[in-house]
């Protein structure tokens, strides 16, 4: 049974740092940190998710559940203030548990893949962002609306992040184009995968 398997010695070390690795890459995550969305603890709020999800899957005495992971990545966004509705959340709370899957056998592909991208990101040159008479007009990226968990269309002020009804006016302040799909290789498509999730 899966749950009798556990991760040993060093690869509890190499997983966590994959764990961040991958959440760091979410767009969704990254956005609410580098704009403080969850307040001057934004930074320290997503690293205990990063400890949270490693506590999870090493600790946890009972089956490891995909519902209970994303379980915890939802509660980590809501502490960031962000209630993500685009079906990353169940995106990435899958690319984690394959990774957890290949370290238990020893395979370590994904996570050097993870970490090379990584060191190619922090190689280039920062993306800087266009922003058209700061909310009107931003025409040239017709395309992000249905492909992107932050939209890049300034004219959209409730941005897809935070995609809320109740809390869309606790972040007043409108954002500049935050899409990194480009500079991180790796996009979370919105999907409609979210409308009947199991708790």
């Amino acid at each position: 049974m899966e749950g009798a398997r556990r991760l040993q010695g060093q690869s509890i070390g190499l997983f966590n740092e994959g764990i961040g690795l991958l959440l760091f890459r979410w767009s969704a995550l990254r956005t609410a940190v580098e704009n403080e969305w969850g307040g001057r603890e934004s930074r320290v709020k997503a690293d205990q998710l990063v400890t949270d999800v490693l506590s999870w899957f090493t600790q946890s005495k009972d089956p490891l559940y995909i519902d209970d992971l994303e379980d915890i990545l939802d509660q980590g966004m809501l502490s960031l203030n962000v209630e993500v509705e685009d079906g990353s959340v169940e995106e990435v709370a899958e690319k984690l548990m394959v990774m957890h899957e290949e370290f238990l056998d020893e395979n370590f592909s994904s996570f050097e893949n993870l970490r090379k991208a990584n060191l190619e990101q922090a190689a280039r040159p920062p993306h800087t962002p266009q922003i058209v008479n700061g909310d009107e007009d931003d025409t040239d990226e017709d395309d992000d609306d249905e492909t992107m968990s932050v939209d890049d269309n300034s004219s959209n002020k409730n941005r897809e992040i935070p995609r809320t009804d109740s809390n869309s006016n606790s972040v007043n302040e409108p954002r500049p184009n935050v899409s990194s799909e480009a500079d991180d290789g790796w996009v979370v498509v919105s999907n409609k995968r979210n409308k009947g999730r199991k708790n």
